[in-house]
């Protein structure tokens, strides 16, 4: 990355994610191309990548080490290593991430331990919506954004109530995006809740849940 990179635009790129941490100035495609040619080869037990992951999370000095922690964590072969037993360590990457660049993504994975291990995930998600830390509840309202006909209506809205006054635009544009995204499978509903919430519903959060409703 160091090789690749590119001081111009990486000012711009920092400045634009509003990031203390530098930039190399290396786009997502480089970012990938860079991480398969590391990590594509490389035989790794769950401890060992693990442990990888956290080696090169804690120890970033540029944003784009932290994407290619990102790509090793959603490689397709340590799919098995993603249980319920790493969320301490995905925790730790939302709080010190603390930005929706790394947030909105590893709130897909914890979204796939939710559908996947739903009895254990399902009360850590109804905690962390009423957490002090906003990125804690963004991820548990947006966890459920690929599900489909399968999301969890009950969860969904028991973690967008507790946050419907708050003031934080990540926190608005997340209940919006989260029930946008599910107006593509049931846009009666959706509706339906918007009614139902009209007086306490964010403009933002109005008019994002609304946008796919004819």
């Amino acid at each position: 990355m160091a090789l690749a990179a590119d001081p111009k635009k990486a000012v711009g790129m920092q400045a634009y994610m509003k990031s203390t941490m530098p930039y190399y100035g290396l786009n997502l495609p480089a970012v990938r191309r860079v991480s398969r040619q590391l990590f594509g080869d490389m035989e790794m037990g769950c401890h060992e990548w693990r442990e990888t992951l956290l080696e090169l999370w804690r120890g970033a000095r540029h944003r784009e080490e932290r994407y290619a922690a990102m790509f090793l964590l959603t490689m397709k072969r340590h799919r098995d290593c993603v249980r319920p037993g790493l969320m301490p360590m995905l925790e730790e990457m939302v709080v010190t991430g603390a930005w929706w660049d790394h947030v909105d993504e590893l709130a897909m994975v914890i979204g796939d331990l939710l559908q996947h291990h739903p009895k254990q995930m399902r009360p850590l998600m109804r905690k962390w919506s009423t957490h002090p830390n906003l990125w804690k509840r963004r991820v548990s309202i947006i966890c459920q954004l690929k599900f489909k006909r399968e999301t969890d209506l009950d969860l969904l809205y028991s973690n967008i109530e507790p946050n419907l006054a708050d003031r934080d635009f990540f926190i608005r544009k997340a209940i919006g995006w989260a029930l946008r995204q599910y107006a593509w499978t049931d846009p009666q509903e959706v509706a339906r809740y918007v009614r139902a919430h009209d007086s306490q519903l964010s403009g933002l959060s109005r008019r994002e849940a609304l946008k796919n409703i004819g």
